[in-house]
């Protein structure tokens, strides 16, 4: 009787430890959603804010995973770089990084944005995270050459550490057909932030960069 309920105790500590890799991988991905208030969902209810409709987009399309909420409204690159190690401290699989909308409303050099936002993502890689980086797009009443050079900081960062180029936060938005109506329906009376429909319209164009982005997490 003794060795027989020393042979079910050793088949079941077997069976434990064959099954805890099955447990482990079953856990859901994490993403960790780092910007400023189009990250944080300003004026929003948390359930409208993107990352909730970012969770349950991707939790509809099969994706079981967690989206953490690393936003802080008003944060320029510069501050999410000064926060950016502090948030790497916590575990996580993937990251989604939107910084540079409060640079172009405070007007600052785009040198200035574009030295931040390469230290942020070679922090990323340093710790061998995939990377899906959505931009900003400079207003023209900073003169072309602003434009363009701010313009072209996402591309060329994204291309220089294998980071996943989304198009712009706010470009299915932008891009319908009738503009003032989509601002009208679309976005806050600051005209500057999403409403609940606006996020939906945003994730609905962002998820599938998010599911590429989950493949190169796995």
């Amino acid at each position: 009787m003794r060795g027989g309920l020393r042979n079910l105790a050793r088949a079941a500590g077997i069976a434990i430890l064959l099954a805890a890799p099955a447990s482990l991988a079953a856990a859901p991905a994490r993403i960790v959603a780092f910007g400023d208030s189009l990250i944080a969902g300003y004026g929003l209810p948390p359930e409208d804010g993107f990352v909730a409709q970012l969770q349950r987009w991707l939790g509809d399309h099969g994706a079981e995973v967690e989206v953490q909420n690393a936003g802080v409204s008003g944060d320029t690159t510069a501050g999410g770089l000064a926060r950016i190690d502090w948030t790497l401290a916590a575990p996580a699989d993937a990251m989604i990084v939107t910084l540079g909308g409060n640079d172009l409303l405070r007007g600052l050099p785009p040198e200035e944005a574009r030295a931040n936002l390469d230290a942020i993502l070679a922090r990323i890689a340093e710790k061998g995270l995939p990377v899906l980086l959505v931009p900003m797009v400079a207003p023209g009443n900073y003169g072309p050459d602003y434009k363009t050079r701010f313009d072209a900081i996402y591309a060329e960062l994204a291309a220089k550490h294998g980071a996943i180029l989304a198009d712009p936060f706010l470009a299915p938005i932008l891009a319908m057909p009738d503009r003032q109506q989509a601002l009208a329906d679309y976005i806050q009376p600051d005209g500057l932030h999403p409403t609940a429909k606006g996020v939906a319209v945003v994730v609905e164009t962002l998820g599938p960069k998010v599911l590429e982005l989950l493949r190169r997490a796995e």
